[in-house]
């Protein structure tokens, strides 16, 4: 063990930077994370936006989604083993194309980063209010977000910890759902049906890839897992395997838990704004098993695992910002680390920022959602490009598949679903990596922005 750890490290030296993080986190570990991450539970709070958007197809959207994910994963499988850094696409794409390209990847999905532990708050605000009304969704956010804090503040260990908790509890109730719904179809109350997958009448490419980016909201967790690769015990090789896993276990139960849900939902249904889209899977759960299963759903989503996903998100984005701000592309108070081995100013700059976007943005969930999968896609497709140019272009590598069609049909993908993002998050998103090209040029100009190509 020792020495694979001074394997990894030499690794890191390599490539300029000293092991400051401790590795301590086991494939199983970064599995769990990863899972976490992505939520298990996670197409529960965006059931009514997907349905709406997919004209009553949220099985062919997660489908697709699952799809077009799995080059990208290809692609962070490549990096993770070539690059262990814990920059994820933002040091991938530094690496593998030059540091220009890396700030415009890293000012991308740290749009994505940014917003998600608080749209996290937003969506567990939501669903506890249709509990207890009473209490604003604001008092929820301020409490998801100071808990979420104070956990990761206590370490990746206990993260960790809490984190196997949290999946187990949200594979129970997934279990506990599916045996509800199939003693529905053995007493025949439902029926199996092929719409949640493909409907004629109200199918069209346009509808399904303008849905993608809502559906991608639960696949972004492949470059949190690579944020990771400095604290994996086995570093790029463990974080390359845990992509892999993540990738089979979430997209089967995805596609099942909507496609259950959608059975009950009425063809040509469409939920109105507001609480009918927010919590249409909540009622759904207690059309099925009354207020008991309405209610340990709705509590397992907003309790377990939206706040699970919001500890791994806030992790994920300080370590973003960490080893940005460790490469002088952020303020350098940013890298930080406490005695525990946290980047503690940056979790603490997420917490704050969570807090004020979360009670701002708690009317504006699906503008939210697709905002936070804008940045999302636009580094994947930033990705998809760095993988071609070092491994096709410059290595000249023969892998056709893994090497060259895998990061263009990626790109192809990726592109037409962002093409068809919501128009709001489209002008919010372009103007924000504007602002991220103005602050690249002044950085490259400064001297702040060198070349790496160097590195292999």
């Amino acid at each position: 063990m020792e020495n694979s750890q001074t394997t990894q490290a030499n690794s890191l030296e390599s490539l300029g930077y000293s092991q400051q993080l401790q590795r301590s986190m086991s494939l199983t570990d970064i599995v769990v994370y990863g899972l976490i991450y992505m939520v298990p539970m996670a197409p529960i709070a965006v059931f009514g936006i997907t349905y709406n958007f997919s004209m009553g197809m949220p099985a062919l959207v997660y489908l697709v989604a699952a799809t077009a994910m799995v080059f990208s994963a290809l692609c962070y499988k490549e990096m993770a083993k070539r690059y262990p850094v814990a920059g994820s696409v933002y040091s991938y794409v530094r690496f593998g194309i030059n540091s220009y390209f890396g700030y415009l990847a890293g000012w991308a999905i740290l749009l994505d980063y940014l917003l998600l532990p608080a749209l996290l708050a937003v969506f567990a605000a939501s669903a506890m209010t249709g509990l207890w009304p009473a209490f604003p969704a604001w008092i929820w956010v301020a409490i998801f977000v100071a808990l979420a804090t104070l956990i990761n503040l206590g370490g990746i260990s206990l993260t960790a910890t809490m984190n196997k908790v949290f999946l187990g509890i949200q594979l129970a109730v997934l279990t506990i759902f599916a045996v509800v719904v199939g003693l529905d179809l053995i007493n025949g109350r439902i029926s199996l049906s092929l719409s949640p997958f493909f409907n004629s009448e109200g199918f069209s490419w346009q509808i399904v890839f303008g849905a993608i980016p809502i559906a991608a909201l639960s696949f972004i967790g492949f470059d949190a897992i690579s944020t990771l690769n400095e604290e994996a015990r086995g570093g790029g090789e463990t974080v390359s395997k845990a992509t892999m896993i993540v990738l089979v276990a979430v997209a089967f139960l995805f596609m099942l838990q909507v496609y259950l849900a959608a059975l009950y939902v009425p063809d040509n249904t469409i939920f109105s704004e507001g609480d009918q889209t927010n919590n249409a899977f909540y009622n759904i759960a207690g059309q099925i098993g009354g207020d008991w299963l309405r209610i340990l759903v709705t509590l397992s989503s907003a309790l377990i695992a939206i706040f699970a996903n919001s500890l791994a998100s806030m992790a994920t984005s300080s370590r973003l910002i960490f080893s940005m701000a460790r490469d002088r592309q952020l303020p350098s108070f940013l890298a930080a680390v406490s005695s525990n081995n946290v980047p503690r100013n940056a979790t603490l700059l997420i917490s704050v920022l969570s807090l004020l976007i979360g009670i701002f943005g708690a009317e504006n969930q699906g503008v939210l959602t697709t905002l936070v999968t804008f940045g999302a896609l636009t580094a994947y497709i930033l990705l998809n490009i760095a993988v071609l140019v070092r491994f096709g272009l410059i290595d000249r590598s023969r892998k056709l598949f893994l090497h060259w069609l895998s990061p263009l049909i990626g790109t192809a993908i990726l592109s037409y679903a962002l093409w068809h993002a919501d128009y709001h998050a489209q002008i919010a998103g372009t103007i924000w990596m504007i602002v991220g090209v103005c602050v690249a040029l002044s950085l490259k100009m400064s001297g702040h922005l060198g070349r790496v190509e160097q590195v292999s």
